[in-house]
C-alpha cells in the first residue's frame, strides 16, 4: 500500500518552514561528509602503522619511529575527537571541512619527510587530497587545497629529510619502489571509489530531498492560491444567497405557495439548501479568518467523529453507509474544521465510487487515531496509487478534478498523520488515515498560541 505523505512530526521545526528544511538536509549533507572523512582517517591511521612496520621490520628500510609515531598518535588523537564532535546533529560547515582535510594533508607531509621525502612513492596520496576536497569543498577552499599540497611536494623535493630512498624502476616489481608505486595507485583507486561512491549518493539523497521540498512547497503555494479565491468567492455568493433567502422565505407566505402544498414544499427544500450554502459560505469564511488567537473548541474524539459522520449523513443522499466505533477509550480532542472537511472529503470520493457500500470504522492506539474508509466501487487504478495526493489526479475524467485527496493528504501532513490508499482483496478501495493525538489535543493547540 503506498503512502500519499509522510510529514514530518508537527513539532518539527521543518514541518513549518521550509526555510528550515533547506538548511537541515545541508547539514545533514555535511555530517555524513564528515562522518566519511573521519572512517577515511581511520583507515590512513591503520595503513601508515602497517607501512611503518613493514618498511622498518619487513624491508630493512631504518625510519625514524619516534617521531613517525607521534605524528600518527596526533592524527588519532584528531580523529578522535573529530568523531566525538560530529556525532550528533551538528552543522557542517566549509570551514570545517578544510581544516580536516589541511590536518590530513600536514599528516601525510610530516610522514613523507620523515620517510623519504619525494621519493617516498606514497607522495601520489596527495592526489587523493585533491579529489577530496574538489568533490566536498567548495571551489575557493579546493584551490587551497591544490596550492598547499603543490607547495608541500615542492618543499619535499628541496628538504630532503632523515631517510634517503633508492628510487628505481630498473628493478621491477622487486624493486621497493616500483612495489610501493603499486600499492599507492591500487590504494588511491579502491579509497577514490569507495568514499566516492559514498560521497556521491549522499549528494544524490540531499538532492532529492530539496526536489521533495521544492516540490511541497510548490503544493503549498498552491493551496494558498485555492484559499484565497475560495475565501473571495464565499464573500461574492454572500449576497446573493442572502437575498435569495430572503425572497424564498416570504415565497412561503404568498397565498399561491401556501394554497399549493407541492409548491409549497418544493420552496422550504429550495430555502432549506440555500441556507445549506450561506452555512458552508460562513464555515469557509469563519476557517480563512481563524486568528491562532482564537480560543479552540474543545470535545472529544467520540463526540467529533459522531457529530461529523451525522452531518454528513443528514447532507448527502448516502446509501449502504455503516460506521463502526472501534474506540476503546475517548479522548479529549480540538474540533478542527480542517479535519472535518478532510473525513468529508474522503467520505465523497468513497461514495460517488462506490455501488452499494461505504464503510467508516475508527479506532485508536497508544499515540494514533486510525480511519479507515472502504467502498465497493472499481478501486484506485496504478496510475491512481503512483500520484496519489497530487492535485488533478482524478478517476472521475472530469476537468478540474481531483483536489480532494491533494487537500486531505496536505491536511493530515499539516498535523503531522499519513493517508495511504489501496484497493481490497475482494474488490473496492481503502484510505487509511493514521492521525497522532497529540496533534489533535488540546493542549498543542494551546502550546502553538502562546
Amino acid at each position: 500500500m503506498p503512502h500519499a505523505a509522510t510529514p514530518p512530526s508537527p513539532t518539527d521545526p521543518i514541518a513549518a518552514d521550509p526555510r528550515v528544511a533547506v538548511r537541515a538536509t545541508g547539514d545533514s549533507a555535511g555530517v555524513n561528509n564528515m562522518r566519511q572523512l573521519v572512517q577515511l582517517r581511520w583507515i590512513a591511521v591503520v595503513g601508515q602503522l602497517l607501512t611503518i612496520v613493514v618498511v622498518h621490520a619487513g624491508l630493512g628500510i631504518t625510519l625514524p619511529l619516534q617521531p613517525m609515531l607521534a605524528v600518527l598518535a596526533a592524527l588519532a588523537t584528531f580523529n578522535a575527537l573529530a568523531m566525538l564532535r560530529w556525532r550528533g546533529p551538528r552543522r557542517v560547515t566549509n570551514t570545517a571541512l578544510l581544516l580536516g582535510l589541511l590536518a590530513d594533508v600536514a599528516a601525510l607531509t610530516a610522514q613523507l619527510y620523515l620517510s623519504g621525502g619525494i621519493a617516498n612513492p606514497f607522495a601520489f596520496l596527495y592526489l587523493l587530497q585533491v579529489v577530496l576536497a574538489a568533490v566536498l569543498l567548495k571551489p575557493w577552499s579546493s584551490w587551497v587545497i591544490v596550492a598547499l599540497t603543490s607547495a608541500c611536494v615542492v618543499g619535499l623535493a628541496l628538504f630532503p629529510g632523515p631517510v634517503t630512498l633508492p628510487a628505481s624502476e630498473e628493478g621491477g616489481l622487486s624493486d621497493p619502489y616500483v612495489f610501493g608505486l603499486l600499492l599507492c595507485f591500487m590504494l588511491i583507486a579502491t579509497l577514490l571509489v569507495v568514499f566516492i561512491t559514498r560521497i556521491g549518493r549522499i549528494i544524490r539523497a540531499r538532492d532529492a530531498r530539496l526536489a521533495a521540498l521544492r516540490q511541497r512547497a510548490a503544493e503549498e503555494e498552491h493551496i494558498v492560491r485555492m484559499g484565497l479565491l475560495a475565501s473571495g468567492a464565499a464573500h461574492e455568493l454572500g449576497t446573493p444567497l442572502s437575498t435569495l433567502a430572503v425572497i424564498l422565505g416570504d415565497w412561503q407566505h404568498l397565498p399561491h405557495f401556501t394554497s399549493d402544498p407541492e409548491l409549497l414544499q418544493d420552496v422550504s427544500e429550495m430555502q432549506a439548501q440555500v441556507l445549506r450554502c450561506k452555512a458552508i459560505v460562513s464555515g469557509i469564511l469563519a476557517s480563512a479568518g481563524e486568528t491562532r488567537g482564537e480560543a479552540p473548541r474543545g470535545t472529544t474524539l467520540r463526540a467529533f467523529l459522531d457529530g461529523l459522520v451525522d452531518e454528513w449523513n443528514r447532507s448527502r443522499s448516502v446509501r449502504g453507509f455503516r460506521y463502526d466505533d472501534r474506540i476503546d477509550e475517548d479522548v479529549p480532542i480540538v474540533a478542527d474544521a480542517g479535519l472535518q472537511q478532510m473525513l468529508w472529503n474522503i467520505l465523497d470520493n468513497a461514495l460517488e465510487a462506490s455501488r452499494s457500500r461505504v464503510t467508516l470504522e475508527a479506532a485508536r492506539t497508544a499515540e494514533a487515531v486510525v480511519l479507515r474508509v472502504r467502498d465497493d466501487g472499481p478501486g484506485f487504478s496504478e496510475g491512481m496509487l503512483e500520484r496519489l495526493g497530487t492535485p488533478y489526479q482524478s478517476s472521475k475524467g472530469a476537468p478540474g478534478r481531483g483536489l480532494g485527496l491533494f487537500l486531505s493528504v496536505n491536511v493530515a501532513r499539516t498535523l503531522g498523520g499519513t493517508i495511504e490508499a489501496g484497493n481490497e482483496p475482494a474488490g473496492g478501495a481503502l484510505v487509511t488515515i493514521t492521525l497522532p493525538l497529540p496533534a489533535l489535543s488540546l493542549e498543542h493547540e494551546e502550546d502553538d498560541a502562546r
